[in-house]
């Protein structure tokens, strides 16, 4: 689990660090916000997430980052990276198509587009578990469903939105990707046993064996005889009466026990 909450953890405290300098220099960089359509607030579509209006608005968005973050990298180790790019980027680039001429800055469009991705994700792969999450993050962010309407001019309400389409696009196309999902002991129990049932019924069946005999001496075949090609024993007992064709032999093999480790 530490590894899988190390990330978001490490990147809240970085806001928080970005906050506390603010906070001493009495500074703001308001303007490396995202100014929609606009050339200097390009670099918005990258930088406004590390950027909050005061102490209160980054608490408000620490508990969501760590929590949908830690879903994120547990359930999507292998992409998460790619998932969590693609929503920063997305939110930041239609921010800047289609909201207001005003700096739009704040993690929340991220939180909105992880909480939407894990939600839809959970809905695609039948899975309770994200979908769980998502509700989770939901009560603790308690404005979450009308964050994405323009009720509260103070808010982004276009970042709320975009994030929330592009974690659902983002869910669509890694829709064939599995969750990491941890075996119980009691699950691979299970599957032991269904596996040693499995040994003990194919050991107990019986096997047909054939063997194949060649002549030593093609043109001295019927004075010497064959011999016995396979791990059976080549007495006269055995070989007599052999011809040309394969023999075959059908034995029924004793149980063995099968060789299994837990």
């Amino acid at each position: 689990m530490w590894k899988a909450i190390r990330w978001p953890l490490a990147f809240v405290i970085i806001l928080w660090v970005i906050e506390l300098i603010f906070e001493l220099l009495d500074i703001r960089f308001i303007d490396l916000g995202n100014q929609p359509r606009s050339l200097y607030g390009i670099t918005g579509i990258f930088t406004s997430p590390f950027i909050h209006a005061n102490a209160d608005h980054l608490l408000s968005n620490t508990l969501p980052l760590i929590v949908v973050g830690s879903a994120i990298f547990h359930f999507y180790n292998e992409i998460s990276l790619r998932v969590i790019a693609l929503i920063w980027f997305l939110t930041g680039f239609w921010v800047w198509l289609i909201g207001r001429p005003e700096f739009h800055i704040g993690a929340s469009g991220l939180i909105y587009g992880s909480v939407v991705f894990l939600f839809f994700s959970g809905v695609f792969r039948k899975d309770v578990r994200l979908m769980a999450i998502s509700m989770l993050v939901v009560f603790l962010y308690g404005s979450l469903a009308w964050g994405i309407l323009p009720i509260d001019p103070t808010q982004s309400w276009e970042s709320h939105l975009s994030g929330s389409v592009a974690g659902l696009f983002v869910a669509i196309y890694y829709r064939k990707e599995k969750p990491f999902r941890i075996k119980y002991q009691w699950e691979i129990d299970e599957e032991m046993d269904a596996l040693n049932a499995m040994n003990d019924q194919s050991a107990s069946s019986p096997i047909e064996i054939i063997y194949h005999l060649v002549d030593d001496q093609k043109e001295n075949q019927e004075n010497k005889g064959s011999r016995l090609i396979g791990q059976i024993d080549a007495s006269p007992s055995n070989t007599t009466g052999c011809s040309n064709n394969p023999l075959k032999v059908r034995r029924n093999s004793e149980p063995v026990a099968p060789s299994t480790t837990r």
